[in-house]
């Protein structure tokens, strides 16, 4: 390495593009009410503003991930940020709802372009063994911390300036890294990859999941068997069916379908879709819950998530020791199982609800079970696989989280709404009409904790996990 690159500088500079990109996914959820107030919008169309950033994010990662191995990662990394600082500056610009998804979608685009080829370079920087192990150590705690300050800094920003300020503060950030990336930041390409890019594919299986999405929003209010809601429904069914075709068709498809024959990729990544669907929509509804029922302001908001992070650390150094003595299935298990208690202990919530009986409990509950979960799940889905296939396993994962999350919102928040809707027509006040409608949310939640519980169980037999050594690192993707 060179002075121009030393490698510490490079790991810095790719971990601060990096933190924006996670600060982002959690850092709106705490302005969603004032977001609500001054755009006017409706529950349904809120959704949309989490929903629109992480479903262009996880459509185009893979994406993201292989046009950095073929263009070069410096390059595309420098381009997935100009594109997400100027998305940071039209959004906190909006004047409308719609242009603030727009603004948002933009924004997951860019993040889809700066997470994988930001990996790519430290993994090309770092050589194997202890150095980038290290390296690897820092990158995990970048992408555990950066949702939890997300939560804080969005509720500091939002109260002691306004809501556009979160998008705002990516702008000096934005520019200080792509200047010092331009300058330091070594290129790297895989000379060896045939020049193709699978675009078809990704825009194929995006459009695909956001008709879904928006089909599923849209139900409570268009009817579940109207022609609007089948006609999305259909249009989703057409884009995912041509996804499938074009992946077997292609020469370098974005996604090799038969990785899935692997029992433990495919058991892993259903798993995951299913904790991101209770997960995401569980820091959605807690923040609504806090500022438009208990009147929270959005620091204090921000604060309460605080513990969340904790408990994940606690849970993740507990699941270190547990998959030693009881193995990666039942700790994945009792995680999920745990995580689904925790959830329903936020039926306890009403509109004279105390932080640290009703709400701490379930939330560390979860953080504690999905600090379990994340641990086994990755290495079932990122171990005995060809070393061909260790990017596109951990790009898969990354992507089912995220396409998870968006699904998982867009149906908890559907439910939500249609009981709230149903609440006020019966006569409820607002606030408890609220809490009826989260109540519900916070069962489907639960549900979807559950059910990746026992698909864990059903899907894996102990011979499949044989093969995983869990003495090593568990490093996020």
């Amino acid at each position: 390495m060179t002075a121009k690159s030393n490698p510490w500088l490079v790991l810095s500079l790719v971990c601060i593009a990096q933190f924006m990109v996670i600060l982002d996914a959690t850092v709106v959820n705490v302005a969603l009410p004032s977001i609500q107030s001054d755009l006017e919008m409706s529950p349904s169309d809120l959704q949309w503003v989490v929903n629109s950033y992480t479903l262009i994010f996880g459509g185009f990662l893979l994406l993201g991930g292989r046009a950095g191995d073929l263009i070069g990662r410096k390059r595309l990394f420098l381009a997935g940020i100009v594109v997400f600082t100027f998305a940071s500056l039209l959004n906190g610009l909006a004047t409308s709802s719609e242009f603030l998804i727009l603004a948002r979608g933009l924004q997951g685009l860019g993040a889809a372009l700066v997470s994988p080829a930001a990996l790519s370079i430290v993994t090309t920087t770092f050589a194997e063994g202890q150095e980038r192990t290290k390296a690897m150590g820092v990158w995990s705690a970048i992408a555990a911390g950066g949702g939890a300050v997300g939560l804080l800094l969005g509720g500091i920003l939002t109260d002691v300036f306004s809501w556009p300020w979160i998008f705002f503060v990516n702008l000096p950030v934005g520019i200080a890294a792509f200047v010092l990336s331009l300058r330091y930041v070594p290129e790297s390409k895989d000379e060896e990859s045939h020049e193709a890019f699978d675009i078809a594919g990704a825009v194929t299986v995006t459009a695909g999941l956001i008709a879904l999405v928006y089909g599923l929003v849209k139900a409570e209010e268009k009817g579940w068997l109207s022609l609007h809601t089948l006609g999305f429904g259909a249009l989703s069914l057409v884009m995912l069916t041509a996804f499938v075709v074009i992946e077997h068709r292609s020469a370098e498809p974005l996604m090799r379908l038969s990785v899935f024959l692997q029992r433990t990729i495919r058991s892993a990544n259903l798993v995951m879709l299913l904790v991101a669907s209770g997960l995401f929509a569980m820091f959605y509804f807690n923040s609504l819950y806090l500022q438009r029922v208990l009147e929270y302001s959005p620091i204090e908001a921000g604060l309460a998530f605080v513990p969340f992070t904790l408990g994940i650390v606690i849970g993740a150094g507990l699941s270190q020791v547990l998959v030693k003595a009881i193995g990666l299935r039942s700790v994945g298990i009792g995680g999920m199982l745990l995580g689904a208690v925790g959830m329903l202990l936020f039926l306890r919530l009403d509109v004279g609800g105390q932080y640290l009986t009703d709400l701490f409990p379930g939330i560390m509950l979860i953080s504690i079970g999905m600090g379990m979960t994340f641990v086994p799940v990755t290495l079932i889905a990122t171990s005995g696989i060809a070393a061909g296939d260790a990017g596109l396993a951990s790009g898969l994962l990354n992507t089912s989280q995220q396409i998870g999350g968006a699904l998982g919102l867009a149906i908890l928040s559907t439910l939500a709404t249609a009981q709230t809707t149903s609440s006020l027509e019966n006569g409820t006040d607002n606030a408890n009409a609220l809490v009826d409608g989260f109540h519900i949310a916070y069962i489907a939640g639960a549900a979807f904790l559950a059910a990746g519980a026992i698909l864990l169980a059903l899907m894996l037999k102990r011979s499949d996990l044989e093969q995983i050594d869990v003495d090593e690192p568990v490093l996020a993707a």
